[in-house]
């Protein structure tokens, strides 16, 4: 057997490392290589660049890009599909942080009404 590789494994670990090709990512997404440019044109995940000029998405950006489906194939048009999931990754930041500066003061935590 050969020797294993003494690279370190921490881009297959990294939802920000940018693993997937366009025709990958489409594929995985069961989207179009236009859809995914569409997304890009409307700010909501600006992929990397490989050195041949080629875009390569992350794992996270797969994810946003997913649900920005979801919302397209619930008839949403894609430009308020991506106003939307920006929205929500705000919402759900801001969120945090007020959980965060919560337990940091030691206040008590409000009960979910939902």
């Amino acid at each position: 057997m050969p020797p294993r590789s003494t690279r370190p494994v921490a881009p297959l670990d990294d939802d920000d490392y940018p693993a997937y090709t366009m025709g990958r990512a489409a594929e995985m997404l069961g989207a179009t290589p236009a859809f995914l440019r569409a997304l890009g044109e409307h700010r909501l995940i600006t992929p990397l660049r490989s050195e041949g000029g080629h875009r390569r998405y992350s794992r996270y950006q797969l994810r946003v890009a997913a649900r920005a489906r979801e919302l397209v194939d619930q008839g949403t048009p894609v430009e308020a599909a991506c106003r939307i999931v920006i929205l929500e990754d705000q919402l759900e930041e801001a969120q945090r942080m007020n959980e965060e500066l919560r337990t940091q003061r030691g206040a008590p935590q409000q009960k979910s009404t939902a």
